[in-house]
């Protein structure tokens, strides 16, 4: 089994594995050894491998013009936002490099905006089982202990409320008065895949409008059509006034996006925030074919049918698993939760040409490409079933 990692930190559980090239939803290692990938880079690879229109626009770009600063005017930069604006609802828009980096342009809106309505220490309330990215700030209002511990003292004005009920955010209105946003997952990707549902949402906005909060939508992983929409938020017919994402956009170009509209769109003046790398012509010419092509080729669609058919073929034929629990999810983000842990899946999946994740101790993330066929869709359901019929009659 050959060996990863070598002088990088040791931050990294890698798999033994180093992959050549890829194309469509394939991966190739070194030795020629193809596989099925299930999991796009963890969300990132929603056009596949080696899209055409992504390799032509990177390409054109990278002869012209990478970086100049956000001190002058990008045009593909201010393109993409009204791109961005038109699909979403938003007014505005920051780009960074990552989720993380757009979630942390989040919550200093979220605080500036406390501030200049005169609240001094402004809180946010955020969920249990969360996932908000690894800078200080954003693992703070993560609810994951495992990726906090060792790094206190954690960043203050987080108020942690259960995923999905909302008469627990009005308990914690009824007694705090410093609360100023909202800031959840439309998905929990990393706490277990666990969707909201529309109605969650739709209450949510309503209380937010009452109270006077910022309604803000970690969409880093649900976005770019991943759930069958462009943002999962449209699947309830709301608009929230911040909304992150990253991952898909950039098709495994680094890019992050925070969105903005109507109270909130304003509140970032010159010099409040900025970002060195943030929207640069060759992110931004790569995100600009990603979003085009998802536009055209209707893959926002296409997710939510191929995600029907992963989700129904699963569910059919692990029904008599005493050891799985549920298959849940929305479109292409899809989770087979267990009754026992199932990390060594992930390797077992390796070796058999497959890729796919673990997240939750317990829950199997999917993630396959949006331009999946149905074909490939089927190919990749009847892998996992073996997979997780093997592993539940053995451990």
């Amino acid at each position: 089994m050959e060996k990863t990692g070598g002088t990088l930190m040791n931050t990294y559980g890698r798999l033994p594995v180093h992959f050549a090239r890829g194309e469509g939803v394939w991966l190739y290692d070194e030795a020629g050894k193809r596989y099925l990938d299930g999991i796009s880079g963890v969300g990132v690879n929603a056009l596949g491998h080696a899209h055409p229109a992504v390799t032509e626009a990177l390409c054109q770009q990278a002869k012209t013009l990478i970086h100049t600063s956000n001190l002058y005017g990008v045009r593909l930069q201010e393109k993409l936002a009204d791109k961005l604006c038109q699909l979403t609802g938003m007014n505005r828009v920051f780009f960074a490099n990552s989720g993380a980096e757009a979630n942390e342009a989040a919550i200093k809106l979220a605080r500036l905006y406390g501030d200049q309505r005169g609240v001094q220490k402004p809180d946010i309330i955020v969920m249990e089982r969360a996932f908000h990215g690894r800078t200080m700030a954003t693992l703070s209002a993560s609810g994951n202990r495992k990726i906090q511990a060792g790094f206190e003292p954690l960043v203050s004005g987080f108020i942690r409320a259960p995923y999905g009920d909302l008469d627990a955010l009005r308990t914690i209105a009824e007694n705090n008065s410093n609360v100023v946003a909202v800031l959840m997952e439309p998905v929990q990707g990393e706490g277990g895949l666990y969707p909201a549902t529309d109605d969650y949402l739709r209450g949510l906005r309503e209380l937010c409008d009452a109270r006077e909060w910022l309604l803000m939508l970690d969409e880093v992983q649900t976005g770019n059509a991943r759930t069958g929409r462009y943002f999962y938020y449209q699947h309830a017919d709301i608009l929230p006034d911040v909304v992150t994402t990253a991952k898909g956009l950039g098709n495994g170009v680094p890019i992050g996006a925070c969105l903005a509209q109507g109270r909130a769109a304003e509140v970032f003046k010159p010099g409040n925030h900025g970002s060195t790398f943030g929207g640069s012509p060759l992110a931004c010419a790569a995100a600009l074919a990603v979003v085009t092509t998802i536009e055209q080729q209707d893959l926002a669609a296409n997710a939510a049918a191929r995600g029907e058919q992963l989700m129904g073929q699963l569910r059919q034929q692990l029904a008599d698993v005493a050891g799985v629990k549920a298959v849940r999810g929305r479109g292409l983000m899809v989770g087979i939760e267990l009754d026992r842990p199932c990390a060594a899946l992930v390797g077992q999946g390796l070796a058999k040409g497959v890729l796919i994740n673990v997240t939750a101790e317990r829950v199997v993330r999917l993630l396959p490409p949006l331009i999946a066929s149905e074909a490939e869709i089927a190919q990749l359901a009847d892998a996992v079933v073996s997979l997780v019929r093997d592993f539940c009659a053995t451990t």
